[in-house]
């Protein structure tokens, strides 16, 4: 078996279609335009890791028929990326035992305010389910009784900074940024694969449009680049004509072998 990455969702913040029903842009036709917001997994022969707790985090899992999640790295602090966090609950009651979660300072302090009953015990009927841990810049998952390499990156995502994460050396995972630190470029080139925000065509503040993501994905020349949090405004046939061939639109549920 080998490293599986799988992207559980690749929408923006309120999916596609919207809560509403609006498809913007997007041909309801195409299953690969139904979006729902950003989670993804790395899938080892030991472990299942996820990223970030997406508001349709039990969809997503439902979807994949994931039973066990033993850790899970949180990229920032967004509703779209954390508000899925009851959902990791089954996985505490199934092994008695709290899930590890991993979070950047602000982020943690996010999350105990606004999910305090996860970490604390609040009653013997309702224990924690989750450990609160700091989010190094290096760190390794196993797969096959070997260490994996996963690096942590700061960016900038608005206001606000976003974790990227770089797996063995192969495959980069930003989907929240709107810029990125020169003097982290080295870790970006040459992978063979960049998943990388693209909100939309036009400019935003705190992600990438395509013309960006764009200029980043020629700058990193990676093997093959893939655009994720994409909002109702990318029909994903319409942006596969306008991009080069070593570039994709993310789908639901794309997966990666590594």
């Amino acid at each position: 078996m080998r490293i599986k990455f799988i992207i559980l969702g690749c929408g923006s913040s309120m999916g596609v279609p919207r809560p509403d029903g609006f498809f913007g842009n997007c041909d309801p036709k195409n299953k690969k335009n139904y979006r729902t917001r950003c989670s993804a997994l790395i899938k080892t022969s030991d472990e299942n890791i996820l990223i970030d707790t997406s508001p349709d985090l039990r969809q997503q899992l439902l979807r994949h028929k994931i039973k066990k999640i033993d850790k899970v790295f949180y990229s920032h602090m967004h509703a779209d990326q954390t508000h899925g966090i009851n959902d990791l609950r089954p996985f505490y009651m199934n092994n008695q035992k709290q899930v590890n979660v991993y979070a950047d300072k602000e982020t943690s302090k996010y999350l105990m305010q606004s999910f305090s009953y996860c970490f604390k015990n609040f009653s013997t009927e309702y224990p924690a389910t989750l450990k609160l841990n700091k989010l190094n810049p290096s760190f390794y998952i196993k797969h096959k009784n070997k260490k994996i390499k996963v690096k942590s990156i700061t960016v900038k995502h608005g206001n606000v900074k976003s974790n990227c994460f770089i797996i063995d050396r192969k495959l980069a995972y930003i989907t929240d940024v709107s810029d990125i630190y020169k003097k982290d470029y080295s870790y970006f080139k040459n992978l063979k694969y960049l998943i990388i925000d693209c909100l939309w065509y036009n400019f935003h503040p705190s992600h990438f449009n395509l013309e960006k993501s764009l200029y980043f994905i020629k700058k990193f020349k990676p093997k093959k680049a893939i655009l994720s949090n994409l909002s109702n405004t990318l029909d994903y046939n319409q942006l596969k004509k306008v991009i080069p061939k070593n570039v994709l639109p993310a789908h639901d549920g794309l997966t990666i072998e590594l």
